[in-house]
């Protein structure tokens, strides 16, 4: 096993305005997919490579939350451009960008949706 996370699901209300976030925030693209019963939304991901991938998903059943488990989204070289982009694409920064020694750094946010999420990066 090389990740311990093989994909990840996050549930929204909106599904345009969290892709156009999400995609503010990472400057990245984010594919719609939807299907028969749910508004899909997909992060970019190495699938050739088995690289770890996630979604965005509007549907029935599935409630945005704060107070579930955090996903620390990679922020790239250095966490600050995207968190410095947060709250302009509509988030809230709940801890700002904070020193973990060896591990590198994080910071956590509350996204359009009301989910709390997080950035790692090693600068």
């Amino acid at each position: 096993m090389k990740n311990a996370i093989s994909w990840f699901e996050i549930a929204v209300t909106d599904i345009d305005r969290v892709a156009k976030f999400y995609g503010e925030v990472l400057k990245v693209e984010i594919q719609r997919m939807d299907m028969d019963t749910m508004k899909y939304a997909m992060f970019p991901y190495d699938n050739e490579n088995n690289g770890v991938g996630g979604g965005l998903v509007e549907m029935e059943g599935f409630k945005p939350s704060p107070e579930g488990p955090t996903l620390y989204l990679n922020g790239g070289e250095d966490l600050s451009d995207p968190l410095s982009r947060v709250e302009a694409a509509g988030g809230k920064i709940i801890q700002p960008k904070t020193d973990i020694g060896e591990n590198g750094f994080m910071a956590q946010f509350i996204d359009t949706e009301g989910n709390r999420m997080a950035l790692h990066s090693s600068k």
